[in-house]
């Protein structure tokens, strides 16, 4: 089966805090090492209350520290709110410490709201071509031969992969252009999934980085040992999507039984769109749903995400994943 990955919200529960969060990181990424996941990511997003990955290099410096070989990065970085010399350098001091298990990937929103988008960066210029020029430029940075009178220090010459991230069709062409790896926000934003897909393999450009198309899925996971108690697990993500989409973002909440039945008509039209690249139930459910999905999208690599409310159960739930991709059938 192709390689599985981690994504990891860092996630602030209900009664819980940043520090129970960061511990909760480390441990799950060292049982991720153990059970074979390819890589271990960590996104940036800001004035999120149950989100605890907002200083995102620094938690992948803790996270790093914490594991022998597993790749660690940023799922990812949201390029808007850092100039590319900052995050070269950030991520030549990650590399330089950790050589050759170091990802980046970049994101164009600014993973906030638009006024915590002008704390950080003070600058909302929607310019479509601003991201890409800041993506070339950092690309420069981390060249042993950078144009750019300014070095990054540490940095140039350093190998940092680089993915561009997207949940529409603009970082599919960005990749593409640029011959880089892909990686499609499916278990949030699935609607244009396949069209991203599908424009992004056309239009690959093969380069020094990449020589073929790769790209990678994000796909939700809430798996037990049977159907009933998976279901019952979901729901706290669930419930923490219709907060976030409803303007009541908040921490994450525990899993209530039956919440999908009592919700409303719009809220549950809303799960339904974001939970169609997700996998719900036993080990039997989730393996029938992984193996349809790699079928139906021809994905090189899956990004499992599972916001799940106790730590146990998360555990339990990527360790049926590790058990299905490293025994197939």
């Amino acid at each position: 089966m192709i390689p599985f990955s981690v994504l990891d919200l860092s996630p602030i529960i209900q009664g819980g805090n940043a520090a129970q969060s960061f511990h909760n990181t480390l441990d799950l990424a060292q049982h991720a090492e153990r059970w074979g996941y390819q890589r271990y990511w960590l996104a940036e997003h800001h004035g999120m209350p149950g989100i605890a990955s907002a200083a995102t290099s620094v938690l992948i410096g803790h996270v790093a520290g914490g594991t022998q070989r597993i790749r660690v990065g940023a799922g990812g970085i949201m390029l808007p709110n850092h100039s590319p010399l900052q995050i070269a350098e950030q991520f030549g001091t990650l590399a330089s410490l950790y050589p050759g298990r170091i990802d980046l990937g970049l994101g164009r929103a600014p993973g906030s709201d638009p006024v915590t988008a002008r704390a950080l960066r003070r600058n909302l210029a929607n310019d479509v071509d601003e991201f890409p020029r800041d993506v070339v430029e950092l690309m420069d940075y981390f060249s042993a031969d950078s144009r750019n009178p300014v070095h990054a220090v540490p940095g140039q010459g350093l190998d940092v992969p680089i993915w561009i991230l997207g949940s529409s069709l603009f970082g599919s062409q960005l990749a593409a252009a640029l011959g880089l790896p892909y990686a499609f926000a499916s278990h949030f934003a699935p609607q244009q999934m396949m069209q991203a897909v599908a424009l992004y393999r056309a239009n690959f450009r093969p380069s020094s980085h990449l020589a073929k198309p790769y790209v990678m899925l994000g796909f939700n996971v809430f798996a037990a040992d049977n159907d009933e108690e998976a279901a019952y697990q979901a729901t706290s993500m669930q419930q923490a999507f219709v907060n976030l989409r409803s303007g009541r973002p908040g921490r994450l909440p525990p899993p209530l039984r039956d919440y999908a039945s009592h919700a409303a008509p719009a809220e549950r039209a809303l799960l339904d769109s974001v939970l169609s690249c997700s996998a719900i139930g036993s080990p039997h459910t989730v393996r029938a749903s992984l193996n349809a999905f790699i079928a139906r999208t021809g994905a090189d690599e899956l990004m499992i995400t599972s916001q799940i409310f106790d730590h146990g159960a998360r555990l339990r739930s990527y360790e049926i994943t590790s058990e299905i991709f490293s025994t197939p059938g």
